[in-house]
């Protein structure tokens, strides 16, 4: 019988952040998968948790997920973790589902943190609609291609960046999509977990230290060129289209903004 795949999500910094779940999880299997050993033996000696650990990282994903799926077949169960949030998110472990889905490995998740979405709550930016986008491309014409994309989004944009990286970063980003309000969210959970706050073309003034997650508002909603002539006149865009003047005025105050009533009034003894 054929083993069991978890992608266990661990704490981001505080590590009293791991669900009882997960911990049962990681207990339970025969093998851990780590991006870092050295860093998630902290995590597991934290819970008491002894078991195999196996390397797992982006430089030799390939090569060990093939040692951790033949684990798999002979009926070991397993788990993989990253160095902290979501396995896949911006982390290894894209490969090793691949490979199990291809071998027809059963396979879960346990949920539990992720930096983005804690990170766009505390900025208190919209998100209602937001774009997760990692980690920009490291390649000028990469970068330049993928903001572009970007650029009418309406929704709040999501951007991991290290340290070395942020103001390059902040900098791309206002190049392409010119002034906006940015929140840098640092240190998430942690004793100095902190939100900066200011304009794309000002950068981060103060000193830098630690990961950060960027948030950038949205594009601004694009004015109906309607809107600009005066308000009779784009009654009348609407009536010489054909619409009767009871859904000319609802449209023209939907184009607006605006109450109807502030509309039909200027439709009175014309």
């Amino acid at each position: 019988m054929e083993g069991k795949l978890y992608f266990v999500a661990t704490p981001i910094g505080n590590l009293k952040d791991i669900s009882y779940r997960a911990v049962e999880v990681l207990k339970s299997v025969d093998t851990i998968a780590c991006e870092d050993t050295r860093h998630s033996i902290v995590l597991l000696n934290a819970w008491d948790i002894k078991k195999p650990l196996v390397s797992c990282h982006k430089f030799n994903e390939k090569s060990s997920s093939k040692n951790l799926i033949d684990k798999l077949k002979n009926g070991q169960n397993v788990a993989f973790i990253s160095d902290a949030g979501t396995p896949c998110i911006s982390d290894p472990g894209e490969y090793l589902l691949q490979a199990a889905k291809e071998n027809g490995i059963s396979y879960t998740i346990i949920p539990g943190a992720a930096a983005f979405l804690n990170a766009l709550v505390l900025s208190g930016f919209n998100s209602t609609c937001f774009m997760f986008s990692g980690f920009l491309p490291k390649k000028n014409t990469d970068r330049k291609k993928t903001l572009e994309k970007l650029k009418k989004f309406e929704g709040s944009l999501i951007f991991y960046c290290a340290p070395h990286d942020i103001n390059k970063d902040i900098k791309s980003i206002y190049s392409i999509l010119g002034e906006r309000h940015f929140a840098a969210v640092k240190e998430i959970t942690k004793i100095y977990e902190k939100v900066i706050y200011g304009l794309l073309s000002e950068g981060i003034l103060e000193d830098i230290k630690g990961e950060y997650v960027l948030i950038v508002e949205g594009a601004p909603e694009e004015e109906n060129p309607l809107c600009s002539l005066d308000i009779p006149s784009h009654i009348k865009h609407y009536t010489d289209s054909g619409y009767t003047l009871m859904d000319a005025v609802k449209q023209t105050a939907k184009d607006r903004k605006i109450p109807k009533n502030e509309v039909y009034k200027y439709t009175i003894n014309n």
